[in-house]
């Protein structure tokens, strides 16, 4: 309660009296004693001028005088809320209704509140649904009135209903006496990076200074954390996102368009942007602004990435003559052009005309949550969870019950991919000191989607030396690509996934020839326990032959699956990067069945190829052949079902460069 406030309610006292149902003549007080009523004037005018210890004296005074003093109550009560005494503050207010309870209606509205914020929901609500029964209410605080009712409701019945909820504290190796918040993980688990605000110097007015520390896991203990010199500045960063293979970094910081705030090379184009850092050789790059697209003269913070690497969520404030008022989640996706397309505010079920914050994407990119005091909750900001639904949308938020949320701020939740352990930072007993940060067990009823993810290491096939390579994942149904990024210069990248999908692995380098493959996780259950492992050794151009292992035909036809497409496609761009290239297109096929029919339908097949391609990759028609070998050249012997399979292929070979 703000002292306008405080002071406005004060002065209306005479006014309230005189219009309520038991009215008084003006200028007069529910008292007649004449000390309460010098003792209580006395206490406003401390107030008014800051004087609040000297004003809660005479305050009680006037109470001792003449305890039935509805006034004196009243503003003691208010004057009690504002020193956060709210227990206190709630007996003045029950004795202010005990004595009178129509003479100042919107006592039922503050003790409603003062109960709420005392986690006293069934109190609240019953005081609350009182003060909207009431005549000649202001519409203002009607609004709210009908805002915390439905937060007391659901506060009384969620305490009721409990969520199973263990937190523990993630140990020394993150934490200490200094605050740590803002958890990120990679996908794999095995990276955490956070949040630290070292007080710099003793005392508690010593400046504050807010950077980034990242541990690794080792055998199961997160390691001592270090922090990151190429990032950390002498201004602030916060509010850290990583990729899911822990390549990029997006974070918060304050910069002014002439970096007079913060870093002197970070600049902004005004109150806070988001930046990215890429790690490149084990070190991360100099921090860049990710742009005007997204960063604004507004305020931008707390970004979450997707893990398909395509769309960075994030939390934009918008900054007026008041200040940041109604922080809302916004989305950008990354369009052909590599770059940031405009973004986009999310819908109603998850932004409201309060504050929605700390957003993060889950790995599973179909689950989202974010802390708002918009949607009905336990009070201030709780935290939420929403479902992408079959047509991209997003659902209903859904609360994440009580205790996880509490009357006070919940928010900066991190859920790792597997879904079972959530992270986020409390001050609670038995912590290092200041805010920690502690993991709890996910219940069951709100986890995301199961996934798993694979790891793979890219390399030259001939000398064995890792490369760095671009990589695609392909859903092989729908055609459209998952996930797209490149692998380090030690050759490893990771990448998520979800259960019930076909995939495409495409990955590709200049100078060497693009490397294919496919595996399906139908009919199976996600293991985050048992990510695949891919060895991918990448041909030089002068060297070979590619098998297209995501060309598809029915049996004995050779009209082209759709599901050939995407894998095709990517013969074409190939082409078009390698001009000079000529080659030849191969049809295969096991010895099942009459040789004639085989060559026929082999060498229909690498025509069927061979028309696709020329048709997409324009005057190409004297760099291209094909040729149908039937089972003359068999990759292994054609004596198992297994085997018969890996014969019946599509190569494209290399004739001359």
């Amino acid at each position: 309660m703000t002292k306008h406030i405080f002071i406005t309610i004060l002065l209306s006292f005479l006014f309230i009296a005189t219009n309520a149902q038991n009215s008084l003549p003006p200028g007069t007080y529910t008292s007649v004693n004449k000390k309460a009523i010098k003792f209580y004037e006395d206490g406003k005018k401390f107030y008014e001028i800051r004087k609040d210890v000297d004003a809660e004296k005479l305050l009680n005074k006037a109470i001792q005088e003449d305890p039935n003093f509805v006034e004196a109550h009243s503003a003691l009560a208010y004057l009690l809320m504002e020193k956060r005494r709210t227990k206190e503050a709630i007996s003045h207010f029950q004795k202010a209704i005990e004595i009178n309870p129509k003479f100042f209606p919107r006592n039922y509205y503050d003790l409603g509140l003062a109960q709420l914020l005392v986690s006293n929901y069934d109190d609240a609500t019953k005081n609350l649904e009182s003060y909207l029964k009431t005549e000649r209410i202001n519409p203002n605080t009607k609004v709210l009135a009908e805002k915390f009712l439905k937060n007391a409701k659901f506060g009384a019945n969620a305490i009721k209903n409990p969520q199973p909820f263990k937190p523990l504290n993630v140990g020394s190796g993150i934490n200490t006496a200094d605050y740590e918040y803002l958890p990120a993980l990679t996908a794999d688990g095995s990276t955490f990076m956070f949040t630290r605000n070292v007080r710099e110097g003793e005392g508690i007015d010593a400046p504050k200074q807010e950077d980034f520390y990242i541990s690794k896991k080792v055998t199961n203990v997160w390691q001592t954390a270090n922090p990151i010199p190429s990032v950390n500045t002498r201004g602030n960063e916060g509010a850290p996102t990583l990729s899911a293979d822990g390549q990029y970094m997006f974070f918060a910081s304050c910069a002014e368009q002439d970096g007079t705030y913060g870093a002197p090379d970070r600049k902004g184009y005004g109150s806070c942007d988001i930046f990215y850092s890429q790690k490149l050789n084990g070190k991360w790059t100099k921090p860049q602004n990710v742009g005007p697209t997204i960063n604004t003269r507004n305020w931008e913070t707390q970004p979450s990435f997707s893990s398909d690497g395509k769309t960075l969520y994030f939390v934009r404030g918008l900054i007026g003559r008041e200040g940041r008022k109604n922080p809302d989640i916004y989305s950008s996706t990354i369009g052909e052009d590599g770059k940031f397309e405009e973004p986009i505010r999310l819908s109603e079920n998850i932004n409201t005309t309060e504050n929605e914050e700390s957003v993060f994407i889950h790995p599973d990119n179909q689950t989202l949550y974010f802390s708002s005091d918009g949607h009905a909750g336990m009070g201030g900001l709780d935290i939420f969870m929403s479902k992408r639904q079959a047509d991209g949308s997003w659902g209903k938020a859904i609360n994440l019950g009580y205790p996880i949320n509490t009357v006070v701020d919940e928010n900066s939740l991190t859920v790792d991919a597997s879904g079972k352990l959530a992270y986020f930072a409390s001050e609670r007993d038995g912590g290092f000191g200041g805010l920690d940060i502690y993991q709890f067990e996910m219940p069951e009823s709100l986890r995301p989607e199961k996934i798993t993810y694979v790891k793979g290491h890219t390399f030259n096939s001939n000398t064995k030396a890792p490369l760095d390579a671009q990589f695609e994942l392909i859903d092989l149904e729908t055609q459209q690509t998952v996930t797209k990024a490149y692998s380090n210069s030690a050759g490893e990248f990771l990448v998520t996934l979800t259960s019930n999908h076909n995939y495409l692995v495409n990955v590709s380098k200049n100078g060497f020839l693009f490397y294919s493959d496919n595996f399906s996780m139908k009919e199976k259950v996600a293991d985050y326990s048992k990510p695949y492992q891919l060895e991918i050794p990448l041909q030089p151009i002068d060297t070979g032959i590619i098998e297209l292992k995501n060309v598809f035909f029915d049996v004995n036809k050779w009209d082209l699956k759709p599901s050939s497409f995407a894998e095709l496609d990517k013969v074409v761009a190939f082409l078009k990067l390698n001009s000079a290239l000529k080659i030849e297109f191969g049809g295969h096929t096991d010895n099942s069945g009459d040789k004639v029919f085989n060559k026929t339908l082999s060498t229909n097949r690498a025509k069927a190829v061979y028309e696709y391609v020329l048709q997409k990759g324009g005057n190409v028609a004297d760099k291209l052949s094909y040729k149908g070998y039937g089972d003359s050249k068999p990759k292994v012997p054609n004596d198992t079902p297994e085997n018969k399979a890996k014969n019946r292929r599509t190569e494209l070979k290399i004739i001359s460069k």
